[in-house]
């Protein structure tokens, strides 16, 4: 049998409790709480071995959570093998629901370690991390000018303002809006609003530029084009697809994939009586 140590991490922003159980054995032999530190997990690491070896092979883990790849990275930079768990796939015991703190989440981690009851969260190129980044930033601020235009929509019907043409936001409507008859300290308010609106939208156009460009270097233009093939793919979700999924090879079927996105339905079964409904959705969300 495999000479192996497991040690479970459960990682905050501030601490980590770390959970070390004998992969022979099954017992645990070391259990700390640390500041969330990657140098003490390497002590931790260290104490281990000197007392069990050289040779003992080690392998952390967490879940994924706020602290996303970088933890994993340094780890693997010192040395320390580590799985990023994902948790809707990892055993919970019963006892869960009774017990939660953080030395109990480290030891169930472990034991998910030892037992394989976890699928392993996939760790992009920091390339492609960078651009993923890029994307939730265009993201918030799409978000932002969301937010912008209903701000602007319900002051306007808060003073009695109505546009009467076809659709808002257009040439026509921004023309409407500019030359409306307001007076005092409301123009002064609505002007602040479409100048913010104004630089929302320049920021986009930026971005999305930016995003254009980084989609025709090598690294991207191939399989973004194949992407944009499909119809209602534009560059942003060609780009958004790749660099959350990259090697689409991972996926041994059809339905793994779809059970990756969030597009298996929920289902409840018993004996001969199946019923399926909408889908679970418990998937990558950004896909």
């Amino acid at each position: 049998m495999e000479n192996i140590i497991y040690i479970g991490m459960d990682v905050h922003k501030e601490s980590f409790s770390l959970c070390a159980l004998h992969g022979t054995t099954g017992e645990i032999v070391r259990e700390a709480r640390c500041a969330s530190n990657v140098s003490l997990v390497k002590k931790f690491v260290e104490k281990l071995k000197t007392k069990y070896g050289e040779d003992i092979k080690i392998k952390a883990g967490y879940e994924a959570g706020c602290l996303g790849y970088s933890l994993h990275n340094l780890l693997e930079q010192n040395g320390i093998d580590c799985d990023i768990l994902a948790p809707t796939t990892m055993y919970s015991s019963s006892k869960n629901k009774m017990v939660k703190n953080d030395r109990f989440d480290a030891k169930m981690i472990a034991l998910n370690l030892a037992n394989g009851t976890y699928k392993e969260v996939y760790v992009p190129e920091e390339e492609d991390v960078a651009v993923k980044e890029y994307i939730r930033m265009l993201g918030d601020f799409k978000t932002s000018l969301k937010k912008m235009k209903q701000q602007i929509k319900a002051f306007l019907l808060r003073h009695g303002y109505v546009y009467e043409g076809k659709s808002s936001w257009t040439i026509a409507y921004m023309k409407w809006l500019k030359n409306l008859d307001v007076q005092g300290l409301l123009k002064e308010t609505l002007d602040e609003y479409l100048l913010q609106y104004d630089v929302l939208v320049d920021k986009i156009e930026r971005f999305s530029l930016r995003l254009e460009e980084l989609s025709h270097s090598e690294r991207y233009e191939e399989p973004v084009a194949k992407l944009r093939c499909l119809k209602g793919i534009d560059t942003t979700s060609a780009m958004t697809v790749h660099v959350e999924i990259a090697d689409f090879t991972r996926f041994p079927t059809a339905k793994a994939f779809m059970a990756y996105v969030g597009l298996t339905p929920s289902e409840s079964s018993s004996g001969e009586k199946i019923s399926r409904s909408s889908i679970t959705k418990q998937g990558n969300s950004a896909v």
